[in-house]
């Protein structure tokens, strides 16, 4: 097999350059010789229930019933090919959805399949079981096509390790963990294959040429990819690898390949993907750390380290209110948390609030399912069912300063929250949103980051900031001359401070580094600022230009009815009688509104996203700019 790739991760073109902390907390604290001596032998490693009394004594019986249903309903799913064509849809249209219909759910009904025949031990569900493995095995790449570059078709001289080749060998280990000796019945080159396929496909280009994915590098943060691919690595090789001396081997490796992505964050942990890829991201940490954990005994276990707790505190702190978490980049605005993981996750670091928020989300949530991937979380989620109790007391938390991320959240006791950011624009899954804010009154939102639309070839590629919604002219923040910001690491906020205390929460930063040189800013000074005794929001620019602009605008964008009908304010208008105004200078400003386009594979989620409210885009236009100035607005 070939070690040189030509392969590049799309998703991390907009990867962001941080700082590298050799910290190293795995490949310092073990040598791999301590980790063969208490790595628990394959034999011996059972972390799920294998029968029907293990099940029994593990989860309700509701929650068998409804497992056993689930796989029921998967007996007759067809386990179709993927043909070349569907396979080619991203490199001809820039369509992912085809291939992703067919592939994801392949993955899912086997899991369905082998929960139902292990928790009800009849037999009736190998047949189906088989032809799933079989029929996954036949494919030519586990992975999804926007993955390999531009060739659409996958290169079987040159396998390529991406999410799902990773997320299907840990599903295929499973297969084998639960009906291995019921395939062998049928045939025994069915686990022959599994692990054949699994090998070639994983195991031996990750020991290999690893460290040559752009997710396992040594010198650039890198994202989510990284602990999510780790957590799978982990998994299957676990479960499959007979070789002792291999297993171990392979096990160590992923562990200094999972410290690659603890070394590439901040001080305080926070995750510049946002909440929703938190979840893939932080999440898979405590994925990684728990199967450590496991797989050793105890004896591998670093959730001692305060930067993992940081780490796992930033889901909390960007929590607003029911679904809606604080949204910047790519991230959703709208997330059911996953509370079985997150309790277990508050108990391992023995975090309260963390624990609460699990409790809490569960009890919204309780259907919440992992979306097609981390499967292997859904088996320690069933697990934690029964040890789930009941919280009245989770209260989300009153503020928060993100410093690594400079992500400021805040509230006040009468329901109006404020977040905001400085940042730079080579953020992972970035948009040129350098101190954008957004605001929510009693739980609703009313300025808003739009979020993002659905992912297509556009997305990850040189023509990404030709959608509106990664520009800044389409994000809470000024255009000068008709110019936004740029993406790059040198397009940042400067001289960022905050003041965070009972009366106030402020956020101050010079933004005009985050312009090209055309936009001719000298400086940009922009003050976000909570006043916790008035219950206002207040927005001022400072601002120093090369010359006159020929316009000066503002923008903000919500979701809410607009009536811009009164001089001077602007109503925004949301659910439930909730409603708040922002407040300018008439004999400055002229107010217009507008919808961006949701037509296109990119804007289809528009649609839906904000529970198919439109987003509407506010522009204020200076009337009279000058080279020199200040003002402000309120929202109230």
């Amino acid at each position: 097999m070939k070690k040189s790739l030509s392969f590049v991760l799309v998703v991390l073109i907009i990867q962001a350059n941080a700082q590298i902390s050799n910290r190293n907390f795995l490949g310092s604290k073990y040598t791999l010789e301590a980790v063969q001596k208490v790595l628990v032998a394959k034999e011996a490693y059972k972390p799920y229930p294998q029968t029907v009394a293990q099940w029994k004594s593990a989860l309700p019986d509701t929650l068998i019933a409804n497992t056993i249903k689930a796989g029921e309903m998967a007996l007759n799913f067809s386990f179709e090919p993927i043909p070349a064509s569907v396979a080619m849809d991203f490199v001809r249209s820039g369509d992912r959805e085809r291939h992703a219909n067919i592939s994801y759910p392949k993955r899912n009904k086997l899991i369905d399949l082998l929960l139902a025949e292990s928790m009800e031990d009849k037999g009736r569900f190998t047949e189906a079981i088989m032809n799933a493995v079989w029929s996954i095995c036949e494919e030519s790449y586990w992975g999804v096509p926007a993955h390999i570059s531009q060739t659409g078709l996958p290169n079987i001289e040159n396998p390529i390790v991406d999410l799902f080749t990773a997320e299907t060998a840990s599903v295929l280990a499973l297969a084998d963990y639960f009906v291995g000796d019921k395939l062998d019945k049928i045939n025994p080159l069915i686990r022959k294959r599994i692990y054949h396929e699994t090998n070639v496909r994983l195991f031996f280009p990750m020991m290999d040429h690893g460290d040559t994915y752009g997710w396992m590098s040594k010198t650039k943060s890198v994202n989510n990819w990284n602990p999510w691919i780790m957590s799978n690595w982990m998994m299957s090789n676990l479960l499959l690898e007979k070789d002792a001396k291999r297993r171990a081997e392979m096990l160590y490796a992923s562990m200094k390949g999972l410290d690659l992505y603890i070394n590439g964050l901040g001080e305080d942990g926070g995750c510049d993907e946002g909440p929703s890829y938190w979840f893939a991201a932080g999440g898979s940490v405590y994925d990684c750390l728990e199967l450590l954990q496991h797989a050793s005994s105890g004896q591998l276990n670093i959730f001692d380290k305060p930067l993992i707790q940081k780490m796992a505190s930033y889901v909390y702190k960007a929590h607003i209110d029911g679904y809606y978490f604080t949204n910047f980049a790519d991230a959703d605005p709208v997330l059911r948390p996953d509370g079985l993981m997150l309790f277990r996750f508050g108990n391992a670091i023995k975090d309260p609030q963390l624990q609460q928020l699990g409790q809490w989300a569960f009890q919204n949530f309780p259907n919440t399912a992992t979306p097609g991937y981390q499967r292997m979380r859904k088996l320690e989620n069933l697990l934690t069912v029964k040890s789930m109790g009941n919280t009245n007391t989770y209260q989300p938390v009153k503020d928060a300063w993100v410093s690594d991320i400079q992500v400021m959240t805040a509230r006040t006791s009468k329901g109006l929250y404020l977040a905001s950011h400085g940042g730079h624009n080579a953020e992972s899954h970035n948009h040129n949103d350098v101190g954008d804010f957004i605001v929510y009154a009693n739980g609703q939102p009313m300025i808003v980051d739009a979020g993002r639309g659905n992912y297509t070839a556009r997305t990850f590629s040189s023509k990404r900031y030709e959608l509106w919604f990664t520009q800044s002219e389409y994000h809470n923040l000024p255009i000068v001359n008709g110019i936004g910001q740029k993406a790059g690491r040198e397009f940042e906020a400067k001289s960022v401070t905050t003041v965070i205390n009972d009366k106030e929460a402020t956020l101050k930063m010079d933004i005009a580094a985050a312009y090209p040189k055309e936009a001719g800013m000298l400086q940009w000074n922009r003050t976000v600022s909570l006043n916790r005794a008035k219950n206002f929001i207040e927005i001022k620019e400072d601002y120093a230009l090369e010359n006159k602009p020929n316009s000066l605008q503002q923008i903000f964008m919500t979701i809410c009815e607009v009536d811009i009908s009164t001089a001077g304010k602007i109503m925004l208008k949301g659910d439930q009688n909730v409603s708040l105004q922002i407040t300018y200078d008439a004999a400055k400003w002229a107010v217009a509104s507008e919808l961006p386009s949701s037509e296109g594979m990119e804007y289809k989620s528009f649609k839906t996203k904000w529970g198919g409210k439109k987003v509407v885009r506010i522009v204020l236009t200076n009337k009279a700019p000058t080279k020199k100035g200040e003002y402000s607005f309120r929202v109230e």
